[in-house]
């Protein structure tokens, strides 16, 4: 009985000594292999977007227009950070002037009211950090919208793309 109870914990030694080699092999940190290698760039491509046209390209400058204004009255009515509105602002003027592009000169000029016009509520809402004429500059921010939208939606505008 003795010689049955030794061979059965020297067979259970000898397992267990045989799989340790498997548990440490199994934690054991693995080196970083660097197959990877990075391709140069040699001389950079300028990326030309789709090719479009006025008529689409107007339309979509007026969308993102609208869709800043839109975000600048938001900003101004719940207010937002100066950073918030400035920026903005400051997007929904970068693509009023790039519908005025697309324009002929006797529309343009027409626009150019409305540029002068966001330039003003832009530079009047920067002088005021703590938005304390907020509720003003939110009025002529309205006022803007509803003017260019009445004036330079595209099909009021159609036949003075160039």
């Amino acid at each position: 009985m003795k010689k049955i109870v030794m061979l059965f914990l020297s067979g259970i030694l000898l397992i267990n000594l045989m799989g340790c080699e498997a548990f440490t092999r199994k934690f054991t940190r693995k080196s970083k292999k660097t197959d990877q290698t990075v391709e140069m760039v040699l001389a950079p491509e300028e990326y030309k977007g789709p090719n479009m046209t006025k008529e689409e390209l107007y339309r979509q400058y007026f969308l993102y227009w609208k869709s800043w204004q839109d975000e600048l009255i938001n900003a101004l009515t719940h207010n937002a950070s100066l950073k918030k509105k400035v920026d903005c602002a400051q997007e929904a003027l970068k693509n009023l002037v790039n519908m005025r592009a697309l324009l002929i000169e006797q529309a343009q000029k027409n626009l150019d009211v409305y540029i002068a016009r966001s330039q003003d509520l832009l530079s009047d809402m920067q002088k005021d950090t703590y938005g304390a004429v907020n509720n003003r500059n939110n009025d002529a921010a309205e006022h803007i919208k509803s003017d260019i939208q009445r004036g330079f939606i595209y099909p009021k505008v159609k036949n003075y793309i160039r």
